[in-house]
């Protein structure tokens, strides 16, 4: 009996779980919004592991959390289909692909001799340039649509730019939040889903959850309702919600103060990362702010490499958030190379675990809560302001040092906007481009 009611539990294997995501990790380009196609096709479609309503509901969940919201989809789908180690599977697969490529990358710049200025270095800079801008811009458009929301971005910005620091970034955010429920009480329709925390992911619930409207069923047979629907199968009790918020709290606050206390490499390397993870709303290029003020402005990595770094997580499969193990490999000091590419990766992916294992057992409830989802547009919009200070500095001030590499950066934007070219290849031919002209 008990092995029956664990297999109705958990339907599937952790192997199967690793197969099909080591297959979409190697496969999946174009960031998240790809990815939660991706996603869909393989466990909707094609393995009819739940419905699309099932599917519309957890992509809302994911949305709705700090990280990266394509993995945190992930993870609850590994979750569901085979418990804790299908969670682990999940990611590991999806993850450890494009983290092997960037680690290698890291590990090719320290082994050259150092000199920032070679051509396919720039290439790589200029690139991130437009890859930023045209991120900014879609979010911008979806995500500050009117005068109270593009306002609440436009003072994010200039906080960040005149005092610039991570715990500013933290209370920019907090103060959008505050904004968002005090003040954008009239921008919430009553049936919004929740408001998205990317633009690109929005598109893709909001696609999801039209399709989803027409199926009215699952793959058990059971009818759609709001929150997490019955037929995505996670059986997870409030009890082990509240042990992983509680934990993902205490590391939250633990960490820093660990970390000073005992001037460890080690610890100080998890805090970085682990608050990155934990702090984030939006995912993909918005942790880019944060990770530049905690590693490039302590002196833990180069200006240059960050962002020939950035500019090649753009040119591989999976999550963005990839990017940190390039950057544990590349830190001048603690933890260097493989131990700090595994350091980086594991503390920036922990929260997202953490709070997917939390909210589940909540979010039916949670999601129908008209405060949480007008604060979540003010957080949302406050994102956006936290980005485009991005884009100018570090991005543009270190990626345009010439007229030709400001060329480069508009040619490679233009080929994205409007000749629709993957951000991937673009990249790719920038370092090329470099390489040979710069």
């Amino acid at each position: 009996m008990a092995d029956v009611a664990d297999e109705r539990k958990h339907p599937g294997t952790i192997g199967e779980v690793f197969w099909a995501f080591l297959r979409l990790g190697v496969t999946s380009f174009g960031g998240p919004v790809a990815h939660l196609g991706f996603f869909r096709e393989t466990f909707v479609a094609r393995r009819k592991w739940f419905s699309d309503g099932a599917y519309a509901d957890l992509v809302a969940l994911c949305q709705f959390l700090p990280g990266p919201a394509s993995s945190q989809v992930g993870m609850a789908i590994g979750l569901q289909r085979a418990g804790i180690g299908g969670l682990l599977a999940a990611w590991f697969a999806f993850t450890i692909p494009s983290a092997i490529v960037l680690v290698a990358f890291a590990l090719g710049i320290a082994a050259f001799s150092g000199d920032a200025s070679m051509g396919w270095l720039s290439g790589l800079k200029a690139a991130a340039v437009a890859v930023v801008a045209q991120a900014v811009l879609v979010m911008a458009k979806n995500l500050t649509p009117d005068a109270k929301r593009a306002t609440v971005a436009g003072a994010a910005m200039i906080i960040i730019l005149l005092i610039p620091s991570p715990f500013v970034q933290v209370a920019a955010i907090v103060l959008g939040g505050v904004v968002g429920l005090a003040w954008l009480r009239r921008e919430t329709a009553p049936d919004e889903a929740a408001p998205d925390s990317a633009a690109p992911v929005g598109a893709a619930r909001d696609d999801a959850a039209r399709e989803g409207a027409v199926e009215s069923s699952g793959t058990g047979g059971q009818p759609a309702r709001g929150g997490v629907q019955p037929d995505f199968g996670v059986r997870i009790s409030r009890k082990v919600g509240v042990v992983a918020l509680i934990t993902f709290v205490l590391l939250l606050v633990a960490l820093p103060i660990l970390s000073a206390v005992t001037s460890d490499p080690s610890l100080r390397l998890v805090d970085v990362f682990y608050r990155a993870g934990a702090l984030v709303f939006g995912g993909g290029h918005v942790v880019l702010p944060l990770l530049e003020t905690e590693t490039v402005a302590t002196g833990l990595v180069g200006h240059d490499s960050f962002l020939a770094g950035y500019g090649a997580a753009q040119a591989v499969p999976g999550p963005l958030f990839t990017f940190a193990a390039f950057l544990g490999a590349s830190a001048t000091t603690g933890p260097t190379g493989l131990i700090g590419a595994g350091i980086a990766l594991l503390a920036i992916f922990l929260p997202a675990a953490l709070l997917v294992i939390a909210a589940l057992p909540f979010w039916a409830r949670l999601r129908r809560a008209q405060a949480v989802r007008r604060a979540l547009l003010g957080v949302n919009a406050a994102v956006v302001g936290i980005l485009a200070a991005a884009l100018y500095d570090p991005v543009f001030t270190q990626g345009i040092t010439s007229p030709a590499t400001l060329a480069l950066a508009v040619g490679v934007f233009i080929a994205q906007v409007k000749w629709k070219l993957p951000a991937w290849a673009a990249v790719i031919a920038a370092g090329l481009i470099g390489f040979a002209f710069l």
